[in-house]
């Protein structure tokens, strides 16, 4: 597949999102607009959107690489998307009525009322830390897929091609915001979804399978085992860590996020932003079996064409651009992209909205809408834009991949003491919080669970430590909470 064909087809993919944009932000470019998109969305088309934020880049690639990894995954990932499936649903019914009751743009304004002034700008530095550090990663590792297939072959330097994929996505998402990211986010899904079933069909074809024979190939693969009950202690793939830890990182990382809630909380009203979550939970789930199969269609066509590739990760992207043709190695481009940029758009938006609200108190100002508020809401856009440019660039030094999917880790961690803070506030609201301690005890929480996640096999008995993990850092920092508190008295409780 030439890369001049694929350079071009990603500016047109690109022309295409900057007319959505001017189409929706022509009207009303306002933070109004930006931050919650006028409250004004129709749920069918946030459900949908939020596939291709939910999926990213990185599990377009690495969910169907992984099902032949040396590791023995199988359809295992299939246990942790159940648990993501009961995550959404406790989402839905516990934390989407409490956001529309209090009537929030930043999720994390629910911290100050609960908990005080500290705890609420830790649970929003909490975010911004992890989230740049998290989509930066995600950007990081699908723009070396591009650089590997197209711009290597212009000698563009990597530091360019980031810098390229950062003022795309600012250019079409700086004056509409929410409102333009979730009429694009709803197009990328559509591109992402279809990707996903070209894919099966092209590679059906050219094993020969019809879609019956190729279910049966799959079913009958080494590469089919969903459910892992063996060695509970020394297994990552034990059904019970995998389906715990999938709900609780769901909880975590996506009802306690401001990037998937803000998305949530521009519906009129919580029975439509409900409707939002159960639908797009179906599809979730769906959308992750499609993954799966296309993982193992992979290995099986890997296996019978000679096909072997340094990382688990490059096998999607070879096959489909080097072995399949230009039609199918196009659709692949496609998926990826609209995947990688779903995801990079409305975590930008997210920043800026969390940013301006939780540390430049938007919400708080009668003006916000004035022409100087938009102003600052640009320049904090691009700061965030800049910002995650430099993590990347850092990334791409560091040349170690090891090292960088640890940093990567760490972030993760820090969704677990938020986790505890959303606990305490809302099963021990009669207590107070010395809430000058919450930043420490947000800190300690992580730095144990790192140290249990190197250390579980010699201080255990062996136990190896998964998904799960966010689960002990939640009670490590609810416990943390909890010491450091006391009894709310009467008037205060009042």
């Amino acid at each position: 597949m030439a890369p001049g064909i694929l350079l071009s087809f990603i500016v047109g993919y690109f022309l295409v999102l900057l007319v959505i944009s001017y189409l929706t932000s022509k009207k009303s470019s306002d933070n109004d607009t930006f931050f919650v998109a006028n409250r004004n969305s129709k749920w069918y088309l946030v459900a949908f959107g939020m596939i291709g934020t939910a999926l990213s880049g990185v599990t377009f690639i690495s969910v169907p690489g992984k099902v032949g990894a040396p590791s023995g995954d199988q359809f295992a990932y299939f246990q942790f998307v159940l648990g993501n499936a009961a995550g959404f649903i406790i989402i839905a019914t516990v934390l989407l009525p409490l956001y529309y009751r209090l009537k929030l743009t930043s999720i994390y304004s629910y911290i100050e009322q609960a908990l005080g002034t500290w705890s609420y700008k830790t649970a929003a530095a909490i975010f911004l830390l992890s989230r740049t550090i998290g989509s930066s990663f995600r950007l990081y590792l699908v723009v070396i897929v591009l650089q590997k297939f197209i711009f290597d072959s212009y000698g563009v330097p990597f530091a360019v091609t980031v810098l390229i994929c950062l003022v795309l996505i600012w250019s079409y998402t700086f004056k509409g915001g929410l409102k333009t990211i979730i009429i694009t986010d709803s197009l990328q899904t559509l591109f992402l979804v279809s990707s996903v079933f070209l894919s099966i069909y092209f590679i059906c074809d050219s094993l020969n399978y019809n879609i019956f024979e190729a279910a049966e190939a799959i079913k009958n693969s080494s590469y089919s085992k969903i459910f892992f009950f063996n060695d509970f202690v020394g297994s990552h793939f034990h059904l019970s860590k995998q389906f715990l830890g999938g709900l609780f990182i769901t909880v975590g990382m996506t009802g306690l996020d401001q990037d998937l809630m803000q998305k949530n909380l521009s519906l009129k009203n919580i029975k439509e932003a409900q409707k939002n979550m159960f639908s797009f939970t179906a599809v979730f789930v769906v959308i992750n079996i499609f993954f799966l199969s296309v993982g193992a269609l992979l290995y099986i066509y890997a296996q019978r064409n000679g096909i072997t590739v340094a990382k688990t990760d490059y096998l999607y992207p070879t096959i489909a651009l080097q072995y399949l043709g230009i039609v199918p190695a196009m659709v692949f481009m496609l998926g990826l992209t609209a995947a990688t940029f779903a995801t990079t758009d409305s975590a930008l938006t997210a920043l800026t909205t969390s940013f301006c609200v939780d540390f430049l108190n938007f919400n708080k100002r009668g003006d916000v809408n004035s022409k100087e508020m938009i102003n600052v809401r640009h320049y904090v856009h691009i700061a965030f834009s800049g910002l995650m440019f430099l993590t990347i660039i850092l990334f791409n030094a560091l040349n170690n991949d090891a090292v960088v999917t640890a940093i990567f880790k760490v972030a993760s961690y820090t969704y677990g003491p938020l986790l505890g803070l959303y606990s305490f506030g809302l099963f021990m609201s009669n207590r107070q919080v010395n809430d000058k301690l919450v930043p420490f005890i947000c800190l300690i929480s992580p730095a144990v669970c790192y140290f249990l996640s190197t250390e579980s096999k010699n201080l255990l008995g062996g136990y190896v430590f998964d998904n799960e993990l966010i689960i002990v850092n939640g009670l490590i920092t609810f416990g943390g909470l909890l010491l450091s508190s006391h009894k709310k008295t009467k008037l205060a409780t009042l």
